[in-house]
């Protein structure tokens, strides 16, 4: 048979248990202070979390527009070639030509030249040559050389940018930043990092197409160029370059030229979420915002606020790459409100935690007490 004790025996429970709670204040203090940890007014800066750095309202034109040389002929080129002789007077039409995949151009009357990796200076020189060496001349004619039109290179972006897809940049404009303009920027969840994926063996043209200087028998003082057949290196292998957007837009000095068939990746932010636990309302998981910082009194807004307003102490477990044991901090929400020193940035993965103390345990108490003695003072209706 269970015996319900009388009203007045168990108010005099609840006041003894406040009471002892009370007397053993100054004991839990001191047992709190045993556990090692740091206050957030002295935080060093290694083990303070970075500045989130919003990536995507970053100036691109302080990447630097890297410009590849507007007289240099490459593969995939179109030039006009106007070739006049002083014998007959006669100046030849103007002929558009295309520099073939072997470096050469199928220049009329005279036959295929190489003209790959030479200036056009370099190309009239080389055609004029080439004329007088295969019999078609008998000196040297006047050749002019233009360019028509710069192949263009096949460049794939993807990642965090606003269009992802492959774009056509020209060859002598083809750039880091021109490739971020064409997929129309970054996206807000941009990362700094971003990567430059190529085969190996390329700077503008692949190492097994790039020519050799030649001499044309017989016309000394000319050179002609033309390719070797080199095979080219295992497919699978690759090169990696790495650019730091926040870093390189500071310095002005991003400027990387992109060759054919360059992949652009750039990276996404994903930080991972923070917890809040303890005296709060909605304990549990809180995302970081991607582009800006979060603080300790943030977080606990998300987590709708304390269970009771007196608590103050705040322990923000954080792990730090390369260490084996997590690093404590404390804080003051009172310091936090006040002053700002407590008001600890968070770095991703940080556990926040609303600690009780021998106060809120008190108030706890208290709080159960008034609940209880005003449910006790409702009369039952029988």
């Amino acid at each position: 048979m269970n015996v319900v004790p009388p009203r007045n025996c168990r108010v005099s429970g609840m006041f003894l248990r406040v009471t002892g709670l009370v007397c053993m204040l100054p004991l839990l203090a001191v047992a709190g202070c045993a556990q090692q940890t740091i206050r957030a007014t002295n935080l060093p800066v290694e083990l303070q979390a970075p500045v989130t750095k919003n990536i995507s309202e970053i100036n691109l034109s302080r990447l630097g527009n890297y410009t590849a040389n507007s007289q240099l002929i490459d593969c995939g080129d179109v030039l006009d070639v106007t070739i006049v002789t002083d014998l007959s007077g006669l100046t030849a039409p103007t002929t558009p030509v295309r520099v073939a995949e072997d470096g050469t151009a199928d220049i009329p009357m005279i036959g295929k030249v190489g003209l790959a990796r030479l200036e056009l200076e370099g190309a009239e020189q080389a055609i004029a040559a080439a004329g007088v060496a295969h019999g078609v001349f008998q000196r040297p004619p006047h050749v002019t050389v233009t360019m028509k039109r710069q192949r263009t290179n096949k460049i794939t972006v993807i990642g965090a940018v606003e269009k992802e897809n492959v774009y056509e940049l020209p060859r002598g404009s083809s750039s880091l930043l021109g490739a971020l303009v064409a997929a129309g920027g970054l996206s807000k969840d941009a990362g700094e990092e971003v990567e430059i994926r190529r085969s190996l063996g390329r700077d503008g043209v692949p190492l097994w197409k790039r020519p050799p200087v030649h001499h044309v028998a017989g016309v000394p003082g000319t050179q002609l160029a033309a390719y070797e057949n080199v095979q080219p290196p295992d497919a699978s292998a690759g090169e990696i370059i790495r650019v730091n957007l926040a870093s390189v837009a500071v310095e002005g000095k991003g400027g990387r030229y992109l060759e054919d068939g360059d992949t652009v990746v750039v990276s996404k932010r994903d930080p991972k979420p923070i917890y809040v636990i303890g005296l709060v309302r909605k304990p549990g998981k809180v995302e970081l915002p991607v582009s800006k910082d979060m603080y300790m009194l943030d977080a606990l807004a998300e987590a709708g606020d304390r269970t009771i307003q007196a608590a103050d102490k705040v322990f923000i477990v954080r792990r730090i790459p390369g260490q084996k044991k997590p690093v404590v901090i404390e804080a003051s929400i009172r310091e936090a409100k006040t002053k700002g020193t407590d008001n600890v940035r968070l770095a991703p993965g940080d556990i926040v935690s609303v600690e009780e103390t021998p106060v809120t345990m008190v108030l706890d108490t208290l709080k159960s007490f008034i609940r209880f003695g005003f449910s006790s003072s409702i009369p039952l209706i029988p």
